[in-house]
């Protein structure tokens, strides 16, 4: 892990991000990326009634200010910090630039949302998760050594799923963390039996290529189950696929990832399938 990326709007999560990713920076000879996204659209700058250079530019400068006072702090010493401003706010944009810049990971800090707000708007964070093909970690609270030692890989059996647990086994392993893979088990239409489960285990293991243990937990929606089994095992860190929906199959269908990125006060690391 070289590369880290950390979205800054100078707000207390994105700095509980920050220190996160220097954490894994130092432990991993990494340098990071702090993107700084001005929400100026393009109507502003270009429009006869939008800004002019010289506006664009102080904003740009009084960006800068702020980075270089956010980015003094004792945890970043001896991490190399690159800063990189943007003009418009485009939340694909952060993966474009985790491309350019061959990150490994982007880290950001959430409150998560509930309710209404959640359902229509969704949280800055939710929308990275949606659009990055870059893993994302997401993290509620400061943590001054983010170092996990338990994962959990929530598994849904599926081919479509092995490419994320070869990137959440990578993670595992950069973390010298032991990598728990669980399948939840849900009432209704979803339920399988015993003998089902077994058949699909190991089905998916012959896609994967070798055999792993994959425990069962059985409860009333998946959701429900991974942070009750996360719990239950005292993980410190939560992987999930995540399928990216967008537009109205998102709205209707939504993102299992994202719901526990949202919700889980454990920090949760995304993969998209």
């Amino acid at each position: 892990m070289k590369n880290i990326i950390v979205p800054v709007d100078f707000s207390q999560q994105s700095e509980n991000a920050l220190q996160v990713a220097a954490s894994i920076a130092k432990n991993n000879s990494a340098k990071i990326f702090a993107l700084h996204m001005l929400e100026l659209n393009e109507a502003m700058i270009s429009s006869s009634e939008g800004l002019h250079p010289e506006q664009t530019v102080f904003f740009i400068k009084l960006a800068e200010k702020r980075f270089k006072d956010f980015l003094d702090k004792p945890y970043l010493d001896g991490v190399k910090v690159v800063p990189i401003i943007k003009h418009f706010k485009v939340f694909k944009e952060i993966g474009e630039v985790a491309k350019e810049h061959d990150a490994d990971l982007i880290v950001m800090g959430s409150h998560g949302t509930d309710g209404i707000k959640e359902i229509f708007i969704g949280s800055n964070t939710e929308k990275v998760v949606r659009h990055s093909d870059t893993p994302v970690l997401v993290v509620k609270y400061k943590m001054k050594d983010f170092n996990p030692k338990n994962i959990v890989f929530a598994c849904n059996l599926r081919k479509e799923s092995i490419h994320a647990l070869q990137r959440a086994k990578f993670i595992a392993e950069n973390f010298g963390a032991k990598l728990n893979l669980v399948y939840i088990n849900t009432p209704g239409d979803d339920f399988l039996s015993t003998n089902d489960i077994d058949v699909k285990i190991q089905n998916f293991c012959n896609a994967v290529g070798f055999d792993m243990q994959i425990e069962i937990y059985n409860d009333y929606s998946v959701e429900k189950g991974i942070l009750n089994y996360t719990d239950a095992i005292q993980a410190d860190l939560i992987g999930m696929p995540t399928h990216g929906r967008k537009g109205l199959s998102h709205f209707f269908m939504g993102s299992i990832g994202e719901d526990i990125a949202n919700h889980s006060l454990v920090p949760v690391i995304t993969f998209k399938i």
